[in-house]
């Protein structure tokens, strides 16, 4: 995973619950990089699961809504990267539309290394569409709480819900979003 899914969760660590927090997140955490990571620097993505562990456990929070925390806290930082590539979307629905056609194809022309989720997404009505999540790492919840916040970020009230199905060679999610 980039490195910049890594300095912006510790960003958000310091930000919510403190530096010695943070501190302690670390130092419990037997992390192959040690927890030195850049935004440009690439690490195994089980090391954010293992720091999403240590967290739930320093803070009682479940680890779902601690990814989804984390993707509300993120989206606004994506939308600024967005717009220094020129991309602009008249809505939530409008972006999460774009998600495989446009966003994710620019992402990989900056990093062409990048492991990105796949999302079909079917448009159900003007105010409802239905995504479906695959990847082989399990943030499904990460998604939800990056939906969150892209809902905040263009000022529009929306429902997400999500069910998630069992498979052996990957996790996949069907969210829907409903513009309010």
């Amino acid at each position: 995973m980039k490195g910049i899914i890594f300095t912006e969760f510790m960003d958000l660590v310091e930000t919510t619950f403190g530096y010695s927090v943070a501190n302690v997140l670390l130092d419990g955490c037997d992390l192959p990089s040690g927890g030195a990571y850049t935004s440009v620097g690439t690490y195994d993505h089980q090391e954010i699961l293992t720091l999403v562990g240590q967290l739930q456990k320093l803070t009682g929070t479940p680890a779902p809504d601690l990814l989804e925390a984390y993707g509300k806290f993120l989206f606004p930082k994506l939308a600024v990267q967005m717009a220094s590539m020129s991309l602009a979307f008249d809505g939530a629905l409008d972006l999460l539309l774009s998600l495989e056609s446009i966003i994710h194809k620019e992402v990989l022309k900056l990093y062409p290394d990048a492991e990105l989720p796949s999302f079909d997404v079917k448009k159900i009505n003007d105010n409802e569409i239905l995504m479906e999540y695959r990847s082989c790492r399990p943030f499904a919840h990460l998604a939800k709480g990056l939906i969150d916040g892209c809902g905040e970020y263009y000022q529009e009230t929306l429902s997400v819900s999500m069910k998630h199905i069992n498979t052996e060679a990957e996790f996949v999610t069907l969210i829907t979003v409903r513009q309010l």
